[in-house]
């Protein structure tokens, strides 16, 4: 996908009932560290925790996706007392999978475990996927999710994303979530 008429180079700022999307900050370094070092988050994330340093660059590459594409990842946090909840966003990673998805952008999403059940991953991604539909103009958006990840299945299938398959990824098996572009609604 190149670059749109309403490229943007950085996260706006996405705001919905309880929470704030926006650009990350190097201030969510600690933050991000401890939730992707945390065993039960990446457990449908590869299941390995990262390191501090490795924490460091997935930050950087959520931020930097925005001058490289136009989209990219934001920093969750709640509005009500500004506690960093997790990320969510789009990239393009190139991945080397079977079928292909290289050109489409990609939904993904990791929450800290004061953010999960509570709903707050599903409202990021309605105000995320209302920002994509309107900025980016995608015929299809796709999410690659483990099998036995029952809770983002869920906020897959809430927010619209259907056609779900197998799918190879380092020669794992993956489910592939696709979401098509909402009809236009007619005008009067």
């Amino acid at each position: 996908m190149g670059r749109q008429s309403g490229f943007f180079d950085r996260a706006p700022i996405l705001e919905t009932a309880r929470l704030t999307l926006r650009p990350f900050r190097a201030g969510d370094m600690a933050a991000n560290a401890a939730t992707l070092a945390d065993l039960e988050v990446v457990r449908h994330l590869g299941g390995t925790p990262l390191s501090r340093e490795d924490s460091w660059r997935r930050l950087l590459t959520a931020a930097g996706l925005w001058t490289l594409l136009g989209y990219g990842y934001w920093s969750v946090e709640r509005r009500a007392d500004g506690v960093w909840l997790g990320q969510i966003g789009f990239g393009d990673f190139k991945r080397d999978m079977t079928p292909s998805i290289e050109g489409l952008p990609e939904m993904g999403w990791v929450f800290a475990p004061q953010g999960q059940g509570q709903g707050y991953a599903t409202e990021a991604a309605v105000a995320a996927l209302a920002w994509a539909d309107a900025a980016l103009g995608a015929q299809e958006i796709v999410a690659i999710i483990a099998p036995e990840n029952a809770a983002s299945i869920r906020v897959a299938e809430k927010t619209g994303f259907e056609d779900c398959s197998e799918a190879r990824y380092r020669d794992e098996r993956i489910l592939l979530f696709r979401r098509r572009a909402p009809a236009e609604s007619p005008t009067a």
